[in-house]
């Protein structure tokens, strides 16, 4: 199971019974599907950047839910049906990583061979000399 979040945007004309049924349909149809929700909140009329059907404004809902990534696109072609939703958008939500996202790939320091220790600490005067300057570099130019 997967990690998702759910943007629905809803007909800003809706009555309050109505968008809250709107909205059960759709965390019933996740839960019909095997998806287990985490989190619905209620954003509020916030007005649109441009005219979604001729509305300027839209009620918001957020959803986090954890489902199979197979039944999302289910999930989907009912909200596409449903006439009180605008748009919706579905995201995977990934997982934060604590340190860099190559530490996977870094080798361990007990790890590393004994004839391979502190090579990666070379000095300036050990590189050879065929590195050039930057006046030599600007003066071949």
């Amino acid at each position: 199971m997967r990690r998702y979040e759910l943007m629905l945007l809803f007909r800003p004309d809706l009555e309050d019974d109505k968008l809250q049924a709107a909205v059960e349909k759709v965390t019933r149809a996740i839960v019909n599907a095997g998806g287990a929700l985490t989190k619905v909140s209620p954003w509020g009329k916030r007005r649109l950047a441009y005219d979604i059907k001729h509305f300027r404004e839209a009620s918001y809902f957020l959803i986090h839910f954890d489902i199979a990534p197979a039944e999302v696109r289910g999930i989907e072609r009912g909200i596409l049906i449903t006439e009180e939703i605008l748009r919706h958008l579905v995201t995977v939500l990934e997982e934060k990583t604590l340190g860099r996202a190559d530490d996977d790939i870094l080798i361990p320091e007990e790890e590393i061979p004994e004839e391979l220790e502190g090579t990666d600490d070379l000095l300036a005067d050990e590189v050879g000399d065929d590195v050039g300057d930057e006046d030599e570099v600007a003066a071949e130019a």
